[in-house]
């Protein structure tokens, strides 16, 4: 499949274009990430957030760029942001005081009534896990109600590990949306 073709079958949500792109850039992006970066989990991470943003965003791709250039343009600025929240959301150094109270823990077992609202949330997530398609709600279930690694969901869903990491970042964010609306 050549390249242009499959952005046009992308634009088009065609789901084979999409493997296609992410077969073809990933080492690409995740190769530009780690040499920023130095960590491999972090330069995944963004990675994978980089293909989800291009795939969200492909009809805005303007085919006098390559799309390789747009990739990585699109993974530097998620690098970016994620180094202002970083900054940003910095903690103060603990002091004296505040080595005390943490020393002064309470028990924080959980009561009987947090207990009754923890099955309720569990419930509604539950529900709300429900409301996406079949094939996010088992790469969510896979991942964290069976605690199967990437690698295992990979070989029970016959995908490539790629796809597998793009989905379930596409179904926590659906999930999230989901979630978030009253």
């Amino acid at each position: 499949m050549e390249i242009e073709h499959a952005i046009q079958k992308a634009k088009q949500n065609d789901q084979k274009a999409f493997n296609y792109l992410l077969h073809t850039y990933w080492e690409d992006v995740y190769g530009f990430q780690l040499k920023r970066i130095g960590n491999e989990n972090d330069a995944e991470d963004i990675t994978i957030q980089t293909f989800s943003k291009a795939f969200d965003k492909i009809e805005t791709y303007n085919q006098e760029y390559v799309f390789k250039t747009w990739l990585i343009t699109i993974s530097k600025n998620l690098h970016i942001d994620l180094l202002r929240k970083e900054k940003s959301s910095i903690s103060r150094q603990i002091t004296k005081s505040d080595e005390k109270a943490i020393n002064q823990v309470l028990d924080e077992s959980p009561s009987a009534e947090d207990k009754i609202i923890t099955e309720q949330n569990l419930a509604k997530l539950l529900r709300d896990i429900k409301k996406l398609k079949p094939h996010y709600q088992e790469v969510i279930n896979l991942r964290y109600f069976q605690e199967l690694s990437y690698k295992e969901i990979s070989v029970e869903l016959k995908e490539p590990i790629n796809n597998v990491k793009v989905k379930l970042l596409r179904a926590k964010k659906l999930l999230a949306e989901i979630i978030q609306t009253p």
